[in-house]
């Protein structure tokens, strides 16, 4: 039995699969919808109350819940958790654990799936089995077209960008409004003559420091206002994010992408503070104008929970930057897959095979969770996704005894950015898939993913160093109702490496994979084993 690396503190290949991917393209409505499950069976009052060391034991022998066959989440593109929790640990602390997000982790990392050849999603799907036997890990890959590949060059719509500034007294600390001055000026010096830039700036109030204006030929106007940014008393978030959206509305550029960007360490501590509150008051500009907000995150002291809330609310997707060479990755690197969309409200629905899976876990995308029968309600939001991003969705799966054939379909809904048309593209995976050895054996880029997800685990899911073997309780449930909570009742993933076991993946793939993304995962993990003691 392995020893889990226990952590708290105060985007892969497809491998070698056979799967068939089928598209059904929804835009003439002629797709029959996928098998609704069985109802599942009500749990007794005090089922999963059982003493940790007992509850493995009493929940496979006295009561086994037959499993809802169906996952269904919003995409999510998030990075920030994973960012922040390397910029905390890199100063000497662990990250408090309900800041670690698993699938911010695992898509914080590039993937080599294929690309399609339209604007719509590939899907991949393949597995591989953990260390414990009884337990795989299937992952589901979903991919768009970057704005330029082997099928030809797709230059991006042009961006109207409204960027609303943080300039209250927390961020004259180094390393935040400096940084942020020195994002926008790497950020307008990429733009394209037909992009447009707003700028606005909130500290207990909100100004507007230049209006709405074509970037062609005004550079040295724009640079200008970015160098008059200057940190003031305190954080009024909700009137900045309301004046921005306020200028975007007013810049609104039909045919362009329209999108407030927002900087700021999310420390509001004026005026309305709670995302709903904040989000109330523009709700009119995203329905009404399809305003999406890309959140970036600054400082060592960040209001992670409720920069995620605005941009999930806000139809849009976070960021966090601790430096020069992270912020040039989301203004250079990224900058058309942060500003351009594929795909609007995205979501993923998995569902099972009875006779092939006895129990599964979605891991992360807790607060992403989307109702099974709205998978097709194209009212029910769902996620934001530009050119170029990568999507992984990792399930903990135990499979029947003696399963074959398919285990699960996995299928994206996405509906066109400009027409609101519905589009489908499916793939199945095979119990053969998620039989080999995960470590060692299977793709890098799966073992990367496994590996992102093991160490949020270990940021999240308890006390100490993991000394104390810790068994994977029997049935694992899937998480919908809070099983990717930290605390009493929370369900390690299977198979957790130890502590010098996930040490040594991580530096064996950094090694294989030579991604210096990798390289800083891997001293990331050392240096959070260190806090250890």
């Amino acid at each position: 039995m392995t020893v889990p690396l226990l952590l708290t503190g105060c985007s892969g290949g497809g491998g070698d699969t056979s799967d068939k991917q089928v598209s059904h393209d929804r835009a003439g409505g002629g797709s029959a919808p996928l098998p609704a499950p069985a109802a599942p069976s009500a749990a007794p009052e005090g089922a999963y109350d059982a003493a940790p060391e007992a509850a493995g034991k009493e929940r496979a022998d006295s009561f086994v819940p037959e499993p809802d066959l169906v996952s269904t989440f919003a995409l999510d593109v998030d990075t920030a958790s994973y960012s922040y929790a390397r910029r905390t640990i890199d100063s000497g602390a662990l990250p408090q654990p309900d800041t670690v997000r698993h699938e911010e982790f695992i898509n914080s990392f590039s993937q080599d799936y294929p690309a399609p050849e339209d604007d719509g999603f590939s899907v991949t799907t393949d597995g591989a089995r953990t260390a414990d036997d009884r337990w795989s890990l299937m992952r589901v890959g979903l991919a768009t077209r970057p704005e330029s590949n082997e099928y030809g060059t797709q230059p991006r719509r042009p961006a109207a960008l409204t960027f609303v500034v943080d300039v209250s007294g927390s961020m004259a600390e180094p390393g935040r409004l400096s940084l942020v001055r020195e994002a926008l000026h790497t950020a307008v010096d990429e733009l394209r003559d037909d992009d447009a830039l707003a700028l606005v700036a909130f500290s207990d109030e909100a100004r507007t420091v230049l209006p709405m204006t074509a970037v062609g030929g005004a550079e040295d106007r724009i640079h200008d206002a970015v160098e008059e940014l200057q940190p003031t008393e305190s954080t009024n978030l909700g009137a900045g994010v309301a004046r921005g959206y306020d200028e975007a509305v007013d810049g609104h550029r039909k045919g362009a992408t329209n999108r407030v960007v927002l900087l700021s360490d999310a420390l509001a501590n004026t005026g309305a503070t709670d995302a709903e509150t904040i989000l109330d008051r523009i709700a009119a500009a995203r329905e009404d104008y399809g305003i999406t907000l890309f959140g970036v995150g600054v400082g060592s002291e960040y209001g992670d929970a409720l920069m995620e809330r605005l941009t999930n609310q806000g139809d849009g997707h976070t960021a966090y930057v601790s430096g020069t060479t992270e912020a040039r990755k989301v203004f250079v690197e990224d900058l058309p897959r942060n500003v351009d969309l594929r795909a609007r409200d995205a979501k993923a629905q998995v569902v099972f095979d009875a006779d092939a899976v006895s129990d599964y876990r979605l891991i992360g995308y807790d607060n992403r969770r989307v109702a099974d029968e709205d998978f097709r309600n194209d009212a029910v939001d769902g996620g934001e996704v530009g050119p170029g991003h990568t999507v992984t969705a990792l399930y903990a799966v135990r499979l029947a005894e003696g399963a074959s054939g398919s285990v699960a379909t996995a299928t994206v809904r996405w509906l066109d950015p400009d027409t609101r048309a519905p589009h489908e593209e499916s793939s199945t995976v095979d119990a053969g898939a998620l039989t080999g050895d995960l470590w060692g054996a299977a793709p890098p880029r799966l073992q990367l993913t496994a590996l992102a997800a093991y160490f949020a685990d270990a940021l999240r899911g308890g006390s100490g160093a993991g000394t104390t073997p810790t068994p994977t309780p029997e049935p694992y449930a899937d998480g919908k109702e809070g099983a990717g909570t930290t605390g009493a009742g929370y369900l390690p993933l299977p198979g957790a490496p130890t502590v010098d076991e996930l040490a040594g993946h991580a530096e064996d793939l950094a090694a294989e994979t030579e991604d210096p993304a990798v390289g800083d995962l891997a001293e990331t993990v050392r240096q959070a084993v260190e806090l250890t003691g």
